[in-house]
């Protein structure tokens, strides 16, 4: 299980975003060279973030790209949600789905539990804890 490129782009985007003093925006050039993003590909990243209300992007000489809201609240969880779509580690502990399965299988607590234990972690994790810790480290991994 691997999150995708794309929203591994978009936490990179969103981190260095939320790193930004309040009311400052960055390029399209800032955020690819600051990001490690291809520019082929981060303006699909950015139409996706904008329509998921994640990010506002301001037309203009001092136009941009700033956080939609605090990065106190936004949590990795709604960055890789918005990108990839709900977090889902097996089809049997998909939302609304019931698994016919379930009241037998042995695996099926395996996969609810580490899936719980996956977005509780995420979901733990906010932009500016995130922009906090990555001050002063000018390398990806």
């Amino acid at each position: 299980m691997q999150v995708t490129r794309a929203a591994d782009y978009a936490v990179r985007v969103m981190v260095h975003l939320a790193g930004l003093p309040s009311g400052q925006r960055a390029t399209r050039d800032e955020l690819a060279a600051s990001s490690e993003v291809p520019e082929h590909f981060l303006s699909k990243i950015l139409q996706t973030l904008s329509r998921g209300g994640l990010i506002a992007s301001h037309r203009g000489s001092s136009g941009g790209f700033s956080l939609a809201k605090p990065p106190e609240f936004v949590t990795l969880l709604e960055v890789v949600e918005v990108v990839d779509g709900p977090i889902q580690l097996n089809v049997c502990v998909a939302a609304g789905v019931g698994c016919c399965r379930m009241t037998r299988c042995a695996v099926h607590h395996v996969w609810a539990d580490a899936q719980s234990a996956l977005t509780k972690v995420l979901r733990g994790a906010t932009l500016a804890r995130l922009a906090a810790e990555s001050q002063g480290e000018g390398a990806w991994s």
